[in-house]
């Protein structure tokens, strides 16, 4: 701090100092990234589910909206459980259970 009042600097010029290995391009790990064939999906909600709520919600003359409002969710998230794209969520499948007054069938574990 006392060379800084005193209008003194010193600086150094590091050359080639990092890490390379995060900057090359290629590489072992990107050959096998490549060549895997592998899909990775995430489990989404079944359509004995998703009918469930569909049919359960039109029974209890609600629409996508009201029943999110329910159960503090937004509409989007009921749209995605009735056309089975959602990620099955134990907490707002028993929160549908409770609002729709049924036991919705769960998927196999």
């Amino acid at each position: 701090a006392a060379q800084k009042m005193a209008g003194v600097m010193e600086t150094e010029k590091k050359i080639g100092v990092g890490n390379k290995s995060a900057h090359s391009a290629g590489g072992a790990g990107m050959k096998k990234l490549e060549d895997s064939t592998e899909e990775f999906k995430h489990n989404t909600v079944n359509q004995n589910l998703s009918k469930s709520i569909t049919q359960a919600r039109i029974a209890k003359k609600l629409t996508q909206k009201e029943l999110a409002t329910m159960i503090n969710e937004k509409p989007q998230i009921i749209q995605e459980y009735e056309s089975g794209k959602a990620i099955p969520n134990p907490q707002i499948i028993n929160k549908l259970d409770r609002a729709l007054g049924i036991h919705l069938p769960r998927g196999k574990k």
